[in-house]
């Protein structure tokens, strides 16, 4: 059985990334991410700081709008028209869920798509869909490069996906279905799950449920893609997959946290490079 080091698989990515913006910088080309954050949610907070971080890291210029909670719709959609339209700005997120007075859709809406760096605009879904993308919604792409960097194969592999959240569990499955595996996606209204799991070779967790999977959902060799993050009464991080148990009967696993968790923010950093170089025609 081998863990899945996502640290060391996500610094590999950055280092790569961060020389690719330093050859764009001596093209000319900055590479900017603008992040709003609307509220003080902590744990948003901490992903925003993550992110920040990150651009740090790889030289990409950033920007933060902390905005009140009480932010209307007409200044936020105002703010995303002005970045936009900004041509120093290569992508735009904003930062999920906002308070509940504000359209989360009309904001995933207004943000242009080619400045979409995490595929939500309904333009880069349907591209995903059809195979013919230019981003890919950070947490499955970067569940993607875990497999592609262990040499794990999803063609001709029955891949199961537990979770059908337009964030992770759809946008996996159709990533795995381009890549000629046969999918199962499953959810909390699945009869018989643990039949159904037990014939993946590959699983994907994305359930937010605290060590939801267990051993007999499991079969002997499976690789295991575990990509809850849930917080125990003791404060402890765990993921959807029962580690310390499944571990034992599968090939490959990812810890939590350390595993899928560290590959997300890489692969906005990827998405925030691809627009840089999509607007400047590369």
């Amino acid at each position: 059985m081998k863990i899945i080091d996502g640290k060391a698989i996500s610094a590999k990515t950055k280092e790569e990334l961060r020389l690719e913006v330093l050859g764009l910088k001596e093209k000319g080309i900055s590479v900017g991410l603008a992040v709003i954050i609307v509220g003080d949610d902590p744990a948003s907070r901490v992903y925003v700081n993550n992110k920040k971080k990150a651009c740090e890291l790889l030289g990409i210029y950033s920007e933060e709008y902390a905005l009140p909670a009480d932010t209307n719709m007409e200044n936020l959609l105002g703010l995303i028209e002005e970045l936009n339209g900004r041509s120093d700005i290569s992508g735009i997120l904003c930062q999920l869920p906002l308070p509940r007075h504000l359209d989360e859709k009309a904001v995933i809406n207004a943000i242009s798509p080619e400045k979409d760096v995490d595929a939500f605009h309904p333009v880069n879904v349907g591209k995903i869909m059809i195979g013919d993308f230019d981003f890919l919604p950070c947490t499955p792409a970067g569940v993607m490069r875990l497999l592609d960097e262990e040499g794990i194969d999803p063609e001709g592999k029955n891949c199961v996906v537990i979770g059908r959240s337009n964030v992770v569990g759809k946008p996996m499955s159709m990533l795995l279905l381009h890549r000629n595996a046969t999918v199962t996606i499953c959810h909390s209204k699945t009869k018989n799950l643990s039949e159904i799991t037990k014939q993946a070779d590959i699983l994907v967790a994305a359930v937010g449920r605290a060590n939801f999977v267990t051993a007999d959902m499991v079969k002997e060799g499976a690789a295991i893609i575990d990509v809850g993050i849930n917080r125990l009464e003791n404060g402890k991080l765990c993921g959807d997959v029962d580690f310390e148990n499944v571990k034992e009967k599968c090939s490959f696993i990812t810890p939590v946290p350390g595993g899928a968790g560290p590959m997300t923010i890489a692969m906005l950093m990827a998405n925030t490079v691809t627009a840089a170089k999509k607007q400047n025609n590369l």
